[in-house]
């Protein structure tokens, strides 16, 4: 056997192992399939509504700074207001009073007031 027979042969026995190595590394190591989930139908309510299906209200008197930020027109100076005069007048008796928080107006309490509730 020629010396140049002899190095294509081995030329090609690397390339063959290199082809089976990638081809089992690809079959082992492929993502898996994804899982599908699915869930069950919701029942009929006769026009009656889920509670557990409304979105729950920010307790403006008990929620930290980044959860004020969540509703719309508050960022984060308005957050630290509400927190602010809520710790001056011990907390809100009741939502329309966020509007005597500097920069709440009507136009961002009509917003927010469906999201928006007052505890103890």
């Amino acid at each position: 056997m020629t010396g140049r027979k002899f190095w294509a042969i081995i030329i090609i026995l690397l390339i063959a192992v290199i082809i089976t190595g990638g081809i089992v590394a690809w079959q082992r190591y492929s993502p898996p399939h994804p899982i599908e989930i699915s869930l069950p139908p919701t029942p009929e309510l006769n026009g009656e509504v889920n509670p557990a299906e409304l979105p729950q209200k920010i307790d403006i008197n008990r929620a930290e700074a980044w959860l004020l930020e969540a509703l719309p027109g508050i960022g984060e100076s308005k957050a630290q207001a509400i927190i602010g005069y809520r710790q001056q007048n011990g907390g809100f008796k009741h939502i329309i009073e966020i509007t005597e928080v500097d920069g709440i107006g009507p136009a961002i309490y009509e917003d927010i007031k469906d999201l928006i509730t007052v505890g103890d």
